[in-house]
């Protein structure tokens, strides 16, 4: 029975690990999404759906970590390894800017050429020649790297790239914060504690920054709560997680994929459990404020469905999406189509920054090639 749990829902009280684990048994996804779309209308009153448009550029492929569930990576030496000139990362730039475009997710691998002194080149070129741009870049993944090779603290390294330009941090290489799953999907990768300590210590000098859910690969419904548990404490600490995006993990042409499905009990995670788990989360994660939704993964209709179910915002629009789309997941729009999405949806469509603020409308660069395709990433 959900009796208890739904009058704590409506008192606007916080839920426990068991709340929320009911939540996961509770067989009726429609209440579940009208208990989220409760939540998510309390905190934005306006029917309102915002969206920022950006461009994500990975500036290189080069990784040593063989995560199994990417498809994107080359290993140093391997063919096909590259890391963009600076002239190629302005161009790209300057392709965004004419698209009106405000903010670079800027994304990598850990590529063991590329200490300290590369990435606080790099930011300060960007900054200097570009300083109406937001640079939202590097995952906790690759600054714990970039401090292990460059034989800094974590707190020195932030300090530094955020002293040449860094103003936010996405919310990749969280995956799953469970270290029983991090053994078996990416067991070179960061611990749990590594990864939360980055955005600690991030929050605490004021960059902000998203967090992440890759599930449907190995975990329980139980060690998805362990993961939102974990960041609704670490937000506790700070408030500096800006939005919450769930996606779930797509198969193909990966390592883990194939594993996976030559177990044969294993399916792809389907738009009935990412809907449920957005709705819950929505319910748990009480104190981070936008769910975006993932329809890079899911796709435009069931995108616009996850806005009953507890998103309020449509994610990034990106001229390009390499590292989802490098495992076979590829959508594309044009960049005038994505408010009419909105709009279908029952919603008014508003630009947002990277920090969630709303951009007035006199204020939208409007775009010179209004036919450009923008791929949808999250």
């Amino acid at each position: 029975m959900l009796n208890d749990t739904v009058d704590k829902i409506i008192n606007g009280e916080r839920l426990t690990f068991e709340d929320g684990m009911r939540l996961w048994r509770h067989p009726n996804l429609p209440e579940l999404g009208a208990l989220a779309d409760y939540v998510r209308t309390k905190r934005h009153p306006d029917a309102v759906v915002t969206y920022v448009t950006g461009r994500n550029i990975n500036y290189t492929n080069v990784c040593w970590v063989k995560c199994k569930f990417c498809a994107f990576y080359r290993l140093p030496g391997q063919e096909g390894e590259y890391v963009l000139s600076l002239d190629t990362i302005f161009k790209k730039i300057d392709e965004m800017l004419e698209l009106g475009g405000c903010e670079i997710l800027l994304q990598g691998g850990l590529n063991p050429e590329l200490k300290i002194g590369y990435y606080e080149s790099l930011f300060k070129a960007i900054s200097d020649k570009y300083p109406q741009v937001i640079l939202h870049a590097l995952s906790p993944t690759e600054i714990i790297y970039i401090a292990k090779i460059s034989k800094l603290s974590i707190p020195e390294t932030l300090e530094k790239l955020k002293a040449a330009g860094l103003h936010s941090i996405p919310g990749g290489g969280a995956e799953m914060l469970v270290d029983e799953v991090r053994d078996v999907i990416a067991p070179l990768k960061d611990r749990t504690h590594q990864w939360l300590g980055v955005m600690r210590d991030a929050h605490k000098i004021g960059i902000g920054s998203t967090v992440t859910m890759m599930y449907g690969t190995v975990e329980t419904h139980e060690q998805r709560m362990e993961h939102l548990m974990r960041v609704r404490d670490v937000q506790d600490e700070y408030g500096g997680f800006r939005a919450f995006i769930p996606w779930s993990f797509q198969p193909n042409g990966t390592p883990l994929g194939d594993e996976l499905e030559a177990r044969g009990d294993w399916h792809q995670a389907t738009a009935h459990d990412y809907l449920r788990t957005l709705a819950i989360s929505r319910l748990v994660l009480d104190n981070i404020d936008n769910f975006q939704s993932s329809w890079v993964t899911q796709g435009i209709k069931i995108a616009q469905v996850s806005l009953r179910y507890g998103a309020n915002d449509f994610g990034s629009t990106m001229m390009e999406e390499n590292v989802v789309s490098a495992a076979g997941t590829r959508f594309h729009v044009q960049i005038d189509q994505i408010e009419r999405y909105i709009k279908e949806a029952g919603y008014e469509p508003r630009r947002r920054n990277t920090r969630y603020e709303l951009i007035p409308p006199e204020d939208i660069p409007r775009p010179v090639l209004k036919d450009e395709p923008f791929a949808i990433l999250n």
